[in-house]
């Protein structure tokens, strides 16, 4: 941890450089400290590294200290801490508390599904539960509060609120799961809560996710998506220290913290994506609901993320692909995925309206990072979509399910893989990666880069600038120096 004082502080990194240790200094911009490091002769600038450095011996840790003593603390902390993980070097350190830590939460088995969605009968509003039969699920119903036979209708309902979906939640928790219909929005986070846990096994000392917690990250306007995501996040980090106690927990210092995400690290079975996500959802929880500001979690080490380039596919595996879909709704599905360079969920969120076909534009209403913006609307692709519309007749959404509702995420990927396996693409590819296709060969067009940043709705020209790295534009005019000799 810092020091708490008036003066500024030097931290003493480790760093390794051919082969040696090194120290390397770094420090909040401060004119005496600058000063005191030039004056320093065992102390000197790396252009390299672009900070001060120093060899790694106790005689030149203690020099640093007298030569600062009364200007600046020198904060040598981190010379103790464990190595940085580089999981982009292969690298795996395994530890049995780091696995006992990061194991995420046991399931319960497989329950009977029990459906929840909207029932209009004689002018009011239900919720009809929907089952196949099972003797104690029946059994279960037919002795709720919450929950009656409907005669003419042939099936249980409850009433359209809050309170009997989360009585009903609690009366059938160990005989059923419950699912709702896509038509069913839910905006009371303590049923939310109660949906998203109970999946889980609840033993002693089980800690459910603070309900401030959902309150707070709705209040500020965060996706339900990202909300789920630190959900399930928190929830980990808190049962992983149960027999702490909540109370404990909250007092927690940033060590503490540091030490359970270096743990995830170096158990090396989760991705640097998933790190982070955890660090920032304990961050938040700290910092905006039990507002801890001095717990600096800005320190906690964050794993390093391998610079992948997406993967791409030709324009004649693409072709292929959409070519073998015979369906006309599944056809439509992967020309849009491809034509406008859309994400998975952006397809199954279009509306009817969405389609604006006299400026030939699709709008996107809340895509990543709840960012509005227009994209290409292909004229083969228009024509399909009117064929289809002619066929399906959708309502609401622009891709409907059997029964209603949206078109599911889930079976988006299973026709493009089902579609993939068919044209026989070897390539390793996902729905998203037509998005990643979609960039690419619009820059083999020659197409200028922003125009394609405002196309996929980047907020920064760097994220799209990933794609000149992977583009064959005007690489096959460069000739390679084998060819001359």
């Amino acid at each position: 941890m810092p020091y708490l004082t008036q003066f500024p502080v030097l931290y003493l990194n480790p760093l390794e450089h051919a082969g040696k240790g090194i120290i390397r200094i770094w420090h909040k911009p401060n004119p005496s400290v600058s000063k005191g490091l030039k004056e320093a002769s065992w102390i000197k600038y790396s252009k390299t590294y672009r900070c001060f450095v120093m060899h790694h011996t106790r005689q030149a840790i203690e020099m640093t200290h007298q030569h600062f003593q009364g200007l600046a603390k020198v904060n040598t902390s981190y010379l103790s801490r464990a190595k940085r993980l580089r999981p982009a070097q292969g690298t795996v350190m395994l530890q049995q508390e780091g696995a006992r830590l990061t194991q995420p939460l046991e399931k319960v088995p497989a329950r009977p599904v029990l459906r929840l969605q909207p029932l209009e009968y004689q002018g009011k509003a239900y919720v009809q539960l929907s089952y196949q039969y099972n003797k104690d699920l029946y059994a279960c119903l037919k002795k709720s509060k919450v929950a009656s036979w409907l005669p003419e209708m042939q099936c249980f309902v409850i009433r359209s609120d809050s309170d009997s979906m989360i009585a009903l939640l609690s009366e059938v928790e160990t005989e059923a799961q419950v699912w709702l219909s896509q038509t069913i929005q839910v905006k009371d986070m303590q049923l939310q809560l109660k949906l998203w846990e109970q999946c889980y096994l609840k033993g002693d000392g089980y800690i459910s996710c603070p309900l401030p917690y959902l309150e707070k990250l709705l209040l500020l306007n965060y996706s339900l998506s990202t909300i789920r995501t630190y959900h399930s996040l928190l929830l980990r980090f808190l049962n992983s220290f149960r027999g702490k106690g909540l109370k404990r927990i909250h007092a927690f210092s940033e060590e503490e913290i540091n030490h359970y995400h270096r743990s995830m690290v170096q158990a090396g079975t989760y991705s640097v994506s998933f790190v982070n996500q955890s660090i920032n959802a304990v961050k938040f929880y700290y910092h905006r609901v039990l507002l801890r500001h001095e717990v600096q979690l800005n320190l906690v080490e964050r794993p390093e993320k391998p610079e992948r380039l997406p993967q791409v596919l030709s324009k004649q595996d693409v072709l292929k692909i959409l070519s073998v879909a015979e369906n006309l709704k599944h056809r439509c599905i992967l020309q849009l995925l491809y034509s406008g360079g859309l994400r998975i969920g952006e397809v199954i969120n279009l509306k009817l309206t969405d389609v604006q076909s006299k400026r030939n534009l699709l709008l996107i209403r809340g895509g990543k990072g709840k960012k509005d913006r227009t994209t290409l609307l292909s004229q083969k692709l228009l024509e399909n979509l009117r064929a289809y519309y002619k066929q399906y007749k959708p309502k609401v959404w622009l891709f409907e399910g059997q029964t209603g509702g949206q078109y599911t995420v889930e079976s988006i990927r299973h026709l493009f893989n089902a579609c993939k396996e068919k044209a026989g693409v070897q390539a390793p590819a996902t729905p998203h990666t037509l998005r990643h296709s979609f960039a690419t060969h619009l820059l083999e067009q020659g197409t200028d880069l922003r125009y394609i940043q405002v196309l996929l709705g980047h907020r920064s020209s760097k994220t799209t600038e990933i794609y000149t790295h992977i583009t064959t534009h005007a690489l096959d005019k460069i000739i390679s120096p084998l060819d001359n000799l």
